[in-house]
């Protein structure tokens, strides 16, 4: 082996920057912390301003990278545009799309029949999900990667999730002394989304593969974030590792699909779920 071949460098992310949507997020956090513990620089967006400009300030604390919080609008295109417009004027390069944002309702104990049933599921919610998840991620990765494509380098990585292979098992949702229809449910949008995410990365990574962009999915399985512990022990039983995934268990994935370390994947969907998927 050569002396020089030192593969761990093609892990390293020195000098890229990276927008991540929803970055303000559990997983959008982590996502950020991922980039910048590999040296590069997160920008993470988000609606909720304040909290995107505090984490990216604690960022910058702990790994002395330029890290921003920027409060942008993913589903109005004039909003991507600004900030895709400041990250170039500022740092004049642009390397990583990680396209995280959806709505993601929780399901808390005790609560009675949410909006969430596919018999009442609204137009209003339908357009709302999908606008995020989505569409958003369409208007990011055409802003965003038509600025790829001209500069002929890039890499797009969509979060999936393990709802992007499987359907909701319902059951997990199921409360003690509540009739069928009044039990709340994993919502379609949700479903339809995280299906559709695949769908863009797979045409996204044909159409610009002549121009040195990659993209690829990730699709985890749900993060343990103290939900009631019947709910827990449920999901627990339908994964082979036995257990929810940890916040910080997806940052190595994050570091190499977004790293030169994958740099003959494209298309592809990562599947990270402790095993739920294959039995």
């Amino acid at each position: 082996m050569p002396n020089n071949y030192k593969v761990f460098d093609k892990f390293r992310l020195d000098d890229k920057v990276a927008v991540i949507t929803g970055g303000a997020g559990l997983l959008g956090m982590q996502h950020a912390l991922a980039i910048a513990e590999a040296g590069g620089t997160p920008i993470l967006w988000d609606i909720n301003k304040s909290a995107a400009i505090n984490q990216a300030k604690k960022i910058r604390k702990e790994f002395s990278v330029p890290a921003e919080g920027m409060e942008i609008d993913i589903t109005d295109k004039n909003s991507v545009k600004y900030g895709l417009g400041t990250i170039v004027k500022t740092f004049n390069r642009l390397d990583i799309l990680i396209n995280n944002a959806a709505n993601d309702p929780k399901i808390k104990k005790g609560s009675r029949k949410i909006m969430t049933r596919f018999e009442d599921f609204t137009l209003e919610l339908w357009n709302k999900d999908i606008a995020v998840g989505l569409t958003g991620a369409f208007i990011c990765s055409q802003a965003i990667g038509t600025y790829m494509a001209a500069h002929r380098k890039g890499v797009i990585l969509n979060i999936g999730s393990d709802l992007s292979i499987i359907s909701p098992d319902q059951r997990l949702y199921r409360q003690p002394n509540l009739s069928k229809y009044n039990q709340s449910v994993k919502p379609v949008s949700y479903s339809v989304i995280k299906h559709g995410i695949l769908g863009l990365t797979k045409y996204l990574a044909t159409y610009w593969a002549a121009e040195n962009i990659r993209v690829n999915a990730l699709c985890p399985a749900g993060v343990y974030d103290n939900q009631p512990e019947e709910f827990v022990n449920k999901l627990a039983q339908l994964i082979p590792m036995g257990r929810m995934a940890t916040v910080g268990d997806y940052k190595g994935a994050i570091i190499f699909l977004c790293s030169e370390a994958s740099s003959y994947m494209t298309g592809a969907c990562l599947i990270m779920d402790g095993g739920r998927t294959v039995w």
